[in-house]
Parts: structure tokens; sequence; C-alpha cells
């Protein structure tokens, strides 16, 4: 699998022109770097990702528009390669990593991620040099309505070291699982790590369980990554209380074009304008991740369900 999607990759960026620039044009992104209550956050000036920030994710918004994600509708110079018998995988036009790939279904079926998870497992697995991750259909993905994983290359997330660092506590064991949350405040970050891919799904399923699920909504609102490490799987859960922050619709000054999912998540934040890029500060991000993530109470309530689903 690795030496066909660096295949895919190469042959795209030689022969599909919005690729080509946009991974080009990566080299020439700003990114700086923040404390956040002892933790390390990137931000990065990417203009390309307008067209994810800025998406139109309300129901009469993704009604009017084609599916980008369905085969039938996808750019003509866009290829893929087959992942199992229902996904397939392509290259990112609009990229965050020297390496992106968005892994769609074959079927135009919503986002979600219950029956799944095992999938996203074996993606990883499989993509062994890439972070494979998630985003819930009101935690950042810019197409709700289309079941997609996305996956970049290793060592460019902060989070892929500082979990190590950060851990809190354990919570839970479920045979070769083991749940465990990282102290790493206002951010909410729950981590498994799991040497078998049955156990690790029925863990995660726990915790989904656990997890509350807000009035009108199919499930619990969360980012996910996903990566193989020394033969076990990492998996970092970040339950969300909200889509995005205030300063997301806020008029003048006040306003931040930030719409935090995986990989913002994941230590990484994507301003698309460079007016944001030059005036986001820690005190930003801490007030951004203490909106859109569960605060301290309610952590410590997930986590006591949790326990008592075992």
């Amino acid at each position: 699998m690795k030496q066909k999607i660096e295949k895919l990759l190469a042959d795209q960026l030689s022969s599909w022109e919005l690729a080509k620039n946009n991974y080009a044009a990566l080299s020439q992104v700003k990114v700086k770097e923040l404390d956040v209550n002892g933790t390390r956050y990137k931000v990065q000036f990417n203009p390309a990702r307008i067209v994810s920030s800025a998406a139109k994710v309300d129901t009469k918004s993704i009604q009017e528009r084609k599916c980008f994600l369905c085969p039938a509708n996808l750019p003509t110079a866009q290829r893929g390669l087959p992942f199992k018998d229902n996904y397939q995988i392509l290259v990112n036009p609009f990229p965050i990593f020297p390496k992106h790939l968005t892994v769609p279904a074959l079927e135009h079926t919503a986002q979600r991620i219950k029956e799944r998870f095992a999938d996203m497992l074996d993606l990883a697995a499989r993509a062994e040099d890439y972070i494979v991750f998630y985003n819930g259909p009101k935690c950042g993905a810019s197409a709700p309505d289309h079941v997609h994983f996305q996956a970049g290359n290793k060592g460019f997330l902060p989070i892929e070291q500082e979990w190590k660092y950060k851990k809190a506590s354990n919570i839970v064991t479920y045979k070769t699982a083991t749940l465990l949350y990282l102290n790493d405040a206002p951010r909410t970050t729950l981590v498994m790590e799991a040497s078998n891919r049955e156990d690790a799904t029925a863990l995660f399923n726990i915790v989904y369980h656990a997890m509350e699920l807000k009035p009108g909504e199919d499930e619990p609102m969360m980012n996910i990554l996903a990566w193989v490490e020394n033969e076990r799987w990492i998996s970092c859960i970040f339950p969300r209380a909200k889509h995005r922050p205030s300063c997301y619709t806020a008029e003048g000054d006040a306003n931040i074009l930030i719409s935090p999912a995986s990989v913002d998540m994941g230590g990484v934040f994507i301003t698309p304008l460079e007016k944001d890029f030059e005036k986001l500060t820690a005190a930003d991000i801490t007030s951004i991740l203490g909106e859109v993530c569960l605060d301290t109470e309610e952590f410590h309530k997930l986590r006591q369900r949790i326990k008592e689903q075992l």
C-alpha cells in the first residue's frame, strides 16, 4: 500500500494542475508556534484552506450543491486508489500536510463513525506512514453528507509526541486496549492504546455510547486521530461541545475565521486569512478550545460514564 500511495501522489502532482499548484504553495505557507498552558500549538497561514474553513454545511447548502466526494462528481484529472471494497484513496487538492489524502466511501452516505471505526484502524495500519483522521458532521467535516476519512503524513502534528508526556490518568482497560486522558486543558483529549483491532473497536464503542448525544443530532460530536506506532494503534478522541467558536461569526476585529477540526485539535491551527494568522495568540487558542471542547465538569462526567459502561 505504501508504494501505491506514493505513486498516486507522484502521478497526481505531475498531471493535475490544481493539486500541483496547491502542493507547491505549501512551501510558502507561514507557520508560527504558540505555548498554550504548556502545550505546543502551531498556527499555519494557508489560504487554499478557505474552501474548507468557510464551507457552508447547513442542510440547505448541502442539498443545493453536488457532492464533491461522489465518484461521478470528482474532477476529471482526479484518480483514486481502491481501499477495501467500499472506499477509495484520493489526493486532497487543498493540502495542509505535505502528503494529504482524502478517503471517501464509494457510496453516498452520511458522515458517521459508529460502524466505521474498525475501517479507520485498518486504514491506519495499511497507510503506515500516515495519521488518519475523522471529523464529525458538525466538527469540521466540509462534506457531512458523505462519509470519509482524511490522512496526513506523520511528523506534522504536535500531539504525535506530546500525548506521551501529557498523560493524566488511566480511565479503563478492556482486554488489550487501555483508555486514558491527557492533562492538556482547555483541550479535552482521550487516548486509546491497543494492540488488537477488535479490542480497540469494542472500547471505542464503549466511549461512543458514554458520550452525550445532543437533541436533533445523529452522533455525538467528536474528532478522532488514529495511527500505528510500535505495532499498537494510538487513537486520540476529542469530544466536542460546539461546532464553531463565537469568533467565527463575530463582527469586525473580533472575527477569526477558524473552524476547528481534527488537525487543529492535533495542534495545528489553520488560518486561511493572513489577518487571523498575524493576530492569533495563545489566549485566542485558549478561548477557542474552551468553547468547542467540553468544560472540566462535563469531561469529568464523561470519564465517569465510561467507567460505568464496563
